[in-house]
């Protein structure tokens, strides 16, 4: 039955959003131990992926988020334009998109309320004062969670860099244990082809 030697973790306490902390491996010989390289390699490599991967879907949703604030901020714009209107008797000659490039003439009455759009096909209507209210409040919770993906990236790419040093340090570990191994192959094969030849010559 073959022993299977265990080496200490490749990762410490949790960090923000419960995204494991990479250990540095300072000494690789000491690190593994008894322990197989290949194994701690491989593990090595699979955390790295796991790295990877939740680099990119955070920074999916840090593209999301930056290309969403603009857009809550124009809307915001636009209500206190409304606001600014009260008391106006004569409509608000303008135009809006209806697709990319293609705008058409619109005749805006004075209002007292707006219509967002939630998402989900879903649209709402809000007193101006009401809707300003909720954009202003997603304006700040968007942006509030855009610093907060900006951090987890950050603390992300530096586990990521970690665990590629580590990946790195592993891999010329083993390479050295080869080159060692080899070496000592060659001096025991040199050294029986030297005592054949002894025993020939006696």
């Amino acid at each position: 039955m073959t022993t299977r030697h265990r080496y200490p973790r490749l990762t410490d306490a949790e960090g923000p959003k419960q995204i494991p902390k990479a250990v540095f491996i300072e000494d690789v010989e000491d690190y593994i131990g008894p322990a197989n390289p290949l194994e701690v390699h491989r593990n090595l490599n699979e955390l790295l992926q796991k790295y990877r991967f939740m680099e990119e879907e955070f920074g999916k949703k840090q593209r999301a988020l930056q290309e969403k604030l603009p857009e809550i901020k124009e809307a915001i714009t636009v209500i206190k334009f409304l606001k600014d209107r009260r008391g106006h008797d004569e409509p608000l000659e303008t135009h809006y998109q209806l697709a990319d490039c293609i705008y058409a003439e619109a005749s805006v009455p004075p209002t007292e309320t707006v219509c967002l759009w939630l998402g989900a096909n879903v649209m709402l209507e809000y007193p101006l004062d009401d809707a300003l209210a909720l954009l202003e409040q997603n304006l700040n919770t968007a942006a509030a969670s855009l610093k907060d993906l900006g951090d987890d990236l950050d603390f992300l790419r530096d586990q990521r860099t970690t665990t590629e040093v580590n990946v790195a340090r592993v891999h010329n570990h083993m390479v050295h244990i080869k080159a060692k191994v080899l070496a000592q192959a060659q001096t025991q094969a040199q050294s029986t082809r030297a005592e054949a030849t002894d025993g020939a010559n006696n």
